[in-house]
């Protein structure tokens, strides 16, 4: 089976390359839905002083297929073709859920003095708008890979005056056992890593520009 993933993945067929994930797919067995979270492995620092004042962080925008709740790939047979797998799917889209983990993380470091969601009415002093520009799976890629893109504007809530824009980049390996197959579950802990990366530069840059907005 494992040699028969290139093929599967030339033909473009996501459910054929899930089944191929999985050891357990049979003959004529319908290989069912998998929902997956995620959990973002953040590691950030507490801050020394709050910045003062409420960011609100806004829900994340995604293009096309990033804003759906099914799995994105690309191979390198068809550099230019984003696909979907049919059966690996997130619990919520990607981009609603790192700007949820990105606002918990930015109050568990206490970078700021409050931390809201768009749901809150309350007043922000600051703006933290983005968009997930790529979050897919390289399963061609040797070794296998998943890549994340995340272009953050942070403005500030009088005036909209725009204080700093940036783009995030970041990749990390997919697990895969000696004979080179590789799981779901290995997919997804990769995102989560991938993920966790990309927030706890956000923090990072927060912190180390927080003496200026004050």
């Amino acid at each position: 089976m494992a040699g028969s993933l290139t093929r599967l993945l030339a033909l473009g067929l996501p459910a054929l390359l899930a089944c191929a994930l999985l050891a357990g797919c049979g003959g004529g067995e319908r290989l069912r839905d998998l929902h997956f979270s995620l959990r973002p492995e953040v590691s950030a620092p507490p801050s020394s002083r709050p910045i003062p004042g409420t960011l609100r962080v806004t829900p994340i925008a995604a293009r096309g297929f990033l804003g759906g709740s099914r799995m994105v790939y690309r191979t390198a047979e068809a550099p230019l073709e984003v696909q979907r797998y049919a059966e690996l799917l997130w619990e919520e889209v990607p981009g609603r859920a790192i700007a949820d983990d990105l606002a918990a993380a930015l109050r568990a470091a206490g970078v700021f003095e409050h931390v809201i969601t768009a749901g809150d009415p309350a007043r922000a002093d600051y703006l933290l708008t983005g968009e997930l520009q790529r979050f897919e799976h390289r399963p061609t890629d040797s070794p296998p890979r998943v890549l994340g893109e995340l272009s953050l504007t942070l403005v500030r809530g009088k005036g909209r005056q725009v204080l700093v824009a940036k783009t995030y980049r970041a990749e990390e390996l997919v697990a895969t056992s000696p004979d080179g197959r590789t799981t779901p579950e290995a997919i997804v802990a990769a995102f989560n890593r991938l993920a966790g990366r990309l927030i706890s530069e956000v923090i990072a840059d927060t912190q180390a520009m927080g003496g200026r907005l004050q």
